[in-house]
């Protein structure tokens, strides 16, 4: 059985993770520890346990159990935030939480936090400004106008060796889709976590955004997000595959997401350099047989899990 490891958090691996546990393969998420905002940020901040959120997405998109009380909230508080910050107190380590919550909920693959060490994101911009914790520099619109000098995290994070195995073992790694700088990219100033996906001699595939992210990634083509990932990265061509949509969303739609961002283009700037370029459709299909007012209130600009895992699986 081919293993398969994504890297990232947040929706983008969510989405990923739950097409690909319909196949045969062996999964193992590595999940960024960055966040710093909402439950994840105040559980992090009074318990001084590592941060949930990114982790239990992971779980449930993997898990085979019902799990609808994941979505619950308690106190403002994600139920399923709740439960892993719980058994990490409990266990005394969050990788030791993450098997006992994968035990629960049936999960058909690994949850593997890129680091056990508490850190914060810090982004240095060229203009002098430094945005501590990923939640601020979510909330700040203008990393694009000034932009980024560096990145990294504080204090310096040690990998998680199991994250380190997980990519050695690895028969393909997927990296993305999801929020460049608060998703992706911290994952990659784990040193060691660098070190080992450039060694690897499994393929590397980066699964392009649909969208650009007002005031971080405007104007981005599907190579700036490849050159800007293998920067931090520290090797160029890095990547084998790269994989992006094709379908644009419906105007209505974009309009909808105008304050948010564009969709991200292709750009004429793809140089291959070894790589193979797949693009195709991933666009999830909007709500059928409603109003344009409930379709637009409803509808989000995401990947199609089932378009996605398609496409993945081949290769």
């Amino acid at each position: 059985m081919k293993k398969v490891v994504t890297i990232g958090g947040g929706t983008g691996s969510f989405t990923v993770l739950s097409g690909l546990k319909n196949y045969p393969v062996s999964l193992t998420a590595i999940v960024t520890m960055a966040d710093d905002g909402g439950s994840s940020g105040v559980l992090r901040d009074e318990f001084g346990v590592l941060p949930p959120g990114d982790l239990r997405q992971c779980l449930v998109a993997l898990s085979e159990a019902d799990h609808r009380y994941s979505s619950s909230d308690l106190q403002g508080h994600n139920f399923g935030n709740l439960f892993i910050s719980a058994l990490e107190q409990i266990t005394g380590r969050l990788d030791l939480a993450l098997d006992v919550a994968a035990k629960i909920l049936n999960v058909r693959g690994k949850v593997v936090p890129v680091t056990l060490s508490k850190v914060r994101l810090v982004a240095e911009l060229k203009n002098g400004k430094k945005l501590e914790g990923e939640k601020e520099l979510t909330a700040y619109q203008l990393v694009s106008k000034f932009g980024i000098e560096k990145m990294y995290l504080q204090p310096r994070a040690a990998a998680n060796p199991r994250a380190i195995q997980a990519i050695k073992e690895a028969n393909v790694i997927i990296v993305g889709p999801g929020n460049l700088y608060s998703s992706i990219i911290p994952n990659f100033l784990v040193a060691e976590v660098s070190r080992a996906f450039a060694a690897s001699k499994a393929k590397k595939v980066y699964v392009a955004n649909l969208m650009n992210r007002y005031g971080h990634t405007d104007d981005f083509t599907v190579m700036d997000y490849v050159r800007t990932l293998e920067g931090v990265i520290g090797k160029k061509n890095v990547f084998d595959t790269v994989v992006y949509n094709t379908k644009m969303p419906q105007k209505a739609l974009v309009r909808k997401y105008a304050d948010e961002g564009e969709p991200l283009t292709v750009g004429k700037d793809m140089k291959k350099n070894g790589r193979t370029f797949i693009g195709a459709d991933l666009l999830a299909e909007g709500i059928a047989k409603t109003s344009k007012k409930d379709f637009l209130r409803r509808t989000l600009i995401r990947h199609d899990a089932g378009k996605l895992a398609k496409v993945l699986v081949k290769l």
